[in-house]
């Protein structure tokens, strides 16, 4: 198994979205002895935010593009080489003004991609990058799951509608909630997301091992 793991949080080390995902990815990596992990931090290496020469050059033939088009280019077609090779992929992110990072959706519009990751035919979109699993961690200080901000949460429902349109579509959420209210907030929300990551890499283990005996 190929493990993708990407970060956005800007709080590097104090960050409970990187923190958790990061115990994931390490979960599942040592619930498969041939498992890779590759890491993405976006805080720490941003993606470029899309231009005119990103926009002109993934339409531009690879030997008429201009140095900067070659350059953006390269960067998009490495993010996106980097998810199909992936088989599970781990996306981490605090709620910030109730969406995801900045960071992060830069990655996003760099691996949209027409006719790479998704097609158009008669029938509409079809997302091509199809059969890996998904895991997203979402951070925030208050409690969006449920309740009267329900609503208020552009997280969830955008990056399920993206990963949709692209093909991923078996995506597991994995949320550390209430982390602005307090310590024992805290303490909680951490807790309960850490049984999450420890139930989701036993029923990986074991769902691997059942494969194992079926061969």
């Amino acid at each position: 198994m190929s493990i993708l793991l990407i970060t956005s949080s800007p709080r590097g080390s104090a960050s409970h979205s990187t923190r958790i995902a990061t115990e994931l990815a390490h979960r599942l990596e040592a619930a498969d002895p041939e498992a890779t992990l590759t890491v993405r931090d976006l805080a720490a290496n941003p993606l470029p935010h899309i231009d005119s020469d990103y926009s002109a050059g993934i339409y531009t033939p690879p030997e008429k593009r201009s140095d900067r088009q070659a350059e953006l280019v390269g960067v998009s077609d490495e993010a996106v080489d980097q998810l199909f090779a992936a088989d599970t992929i781990i996306l981490a992110t605090g709620l910030i003004n109730f969406n995801i990072s900045s960071t992060l959706k830069s990655w996003i519009d760099h691996v949209a991609r027409a006719g790479r990751t998704f097609s158009y035919g008669k029938d509409g979109p079809k997302g091509l990058v199809t059969g890996k699993k998904v895991y997203v961690v979402l951070a925030s200080g208050g409690v969006y799951s449920e309740g009267p901000a329900i609503q208020l949460d552009h997280a969830i429902p955008y990056l399920r509608h993206m990963l949709a349109f692209i093909g991923l579509t078996d995506v597991e959420v994995i949320r550390v909630e209430g982390v602005g209210m307090g310590p024992e907030a805290t303490d909680a929300a951490l807790k309960k997301a850490t049984d999450r990551v420890n139930a989701l890499a036993l029923a990986s283990r074991t769902s691997g091992l059942g494969a194992a005996v079926a061969a």
